[in-house]
């Protein structure tokens, strides 16, 4: 059986939030970016965005 289009995006979906949902609890925990970048699947860029974030998110 052949998955759909939408079948897919919707995995694709969820998988990339659980790679940023691990990617930030990685962060809380003080761990280097270059370490979480390569775990998670996720590139520096997309991790940095995830600290700046946490960042202002505890600055309010």
């Amino acid at each position: 059986m052949q998955e759909s289009t939408v079948y897919r995006s919707i995995l694709a979906e969820g998988k990339a939030a659980k790679q940023r949902e691990i990617a930030i609890n990685l962060l809380c925990r003080g761990v280097a970016i270059d370490i979480i970048a390569p775990s998670t699947g996720l590139s520096v860029e997309e991790v940095q965005q995830l600290q700046q974030q946490l960042n202002e998110s505890q600055q309010n």
